[in-house]
């Protein structure tokens, strides 16, 4: 269950409730069913009081799981994020719940640091096909912009849309200069891989064997 509130509701009690029923008819059918929260439009709220205003409401959200979980269903105890379409935070939120929600990722992202080892790259990072959400990566040097899988996730859309006007589908880019080179390939059926090297004149060829050679293990992982 992904439910969302709106942090400037004036009936936030209202909302809570029919937040409960929902939740409550979910662990009748579902009882294993995982829930996140979203206290959407944190951009509306002015910046001094938006932690204060957050932790508030998902306090309050969480006692409400509480109480509809009862004490033998944990996992109902939903986790919280803060959202708003006007920054980051919606685009963190989405790809915290897909992590979470994705079979294998731990042993996905130990397979990943041992591919970026191989090949001797910065980073390795595998996005949803679909929206293009960062659902595991493995990161050998430190990078310091902390955004950078949301600038690149949507440039990728933008192409992708641009390229679909044409009638056409993005399946591959390659990006270098002088100081890094990076490739954003279709890797498995529900995933593209993008990988970044420091060397600006490694060979694509080498590089997109490597990718495609790669394919079969992480299909594999993915579809256990």
């Amino acid at each position: 269950l992904i439910y969302v509130f709106d942090v400037e509701s004036r009936e936030f009690e209202k909302d809570l409730g029919y937040y409960q029923s929902c939740l409550e008819a979910l662990l009748h059918n579902s009882p294993n069913a995982q829930v996140f929260c979203l206290i959407h439009k944190m951009d509306l709220i002015e910046v001094d009081h938006r932690d204060k205003t957050f932790e508030d409401r998902a306090s309050l959200v969480l006692k409400f799981s509480e109480l509809a979980a009862g004490a033998d269903r944990a996992n109902a105890v939903c986790q919280c994020f803060r959202s708003s379409i006007w920054d980051e935070t919606l685009y963190k939120a989405w790809s915290a719940i897909v992590y979470k929600l994705i079979p294998n990722v731990g042993i996905m992202e130990q397979k990943l640091k041992q591919f970026a080892a191989i090949l001797d790259a910065d980073e390795v990072m595998l996005f949803e096909k679909a929206t293009f959400l960062v659902i595991a990566h493995a990161e050998m040097t430190e990078h310091r912009d902390m955004h950078r899988f949301e600038k690149v996730s949507n440039i990728i859309k933008q192409f992708k849309l641009s390229c679909s006007k044409m009638g056409s589908q993005f399946e591959y880019m390659h990006v270098r200069n002088s100081h890094f080179a990076a490739f954003i390939d279709a890797f498995t059926p529900n995933t593209f891989i993008m990988v970044v090297l420091a060397d600006g004149n490694v060979s694509a060829a080498a590089t997109l064997m490597n990718i495609r050679s790669a394919k079969k293990h992480f299909e594999a992982l993915e579809s256990r």
